[in-house]
C-alpha cells in the first residue's frame, strides 16, 4: 500500500483531522499542479464538464472538513471515469 493510499484511508475515516499539506499532496497526485497556489487557496482543475475545479484552503494548518469531503468525492468521480486509480 502506498503513502497516498494510506492518506486516503485516513482521510475517509476522519475528515476533520486532515493536515492541509496532506490534502495538497493528495490533490497534487490526482489532479496535477494547482492552477493557483500563491494565496491561502489552492485551485485544482478536474477533467469533467460542469464545475471543473477543486478548491481547498488552509485553516490553522488543517484542511476544512467540507473541502476534504469534496476532494474525496472528486477522486471517486475521477476513478469512476478512468476505471482505475491514477
Amino acid at each position: 500500500m502506498t503513502k497516498i493510499d494510506e492518506l486516503l484511508i485516513l482521510m475517509q475515516r476522519n475528515v476533520k483531522d486532515v493536515r492541509f499539506s496532506e490534502l495538497c499532496r493528495i490533490c497534487d497526485h490526482f489532479f496535477g499542479e494547482p492552477r493557483q497556489k500563491k494565496s491561502s487557496h489552492r485551485v485544482y482543475r478536474t477533467p469533467w464538464q460542469g464545475d471543473p475545479r477543486v478548491n481547498i484552503q488552509k485553516s490553522n494548518g488543517k484542511a476544512k472538513a467540507y473541502q476534504v469531503k469534496q476532494v474525496l468525492l472528486a477522486i471517486e468521480k475521477l476513478e469512476a471515469s478512468h476505471g482505475a486509480k491514477k
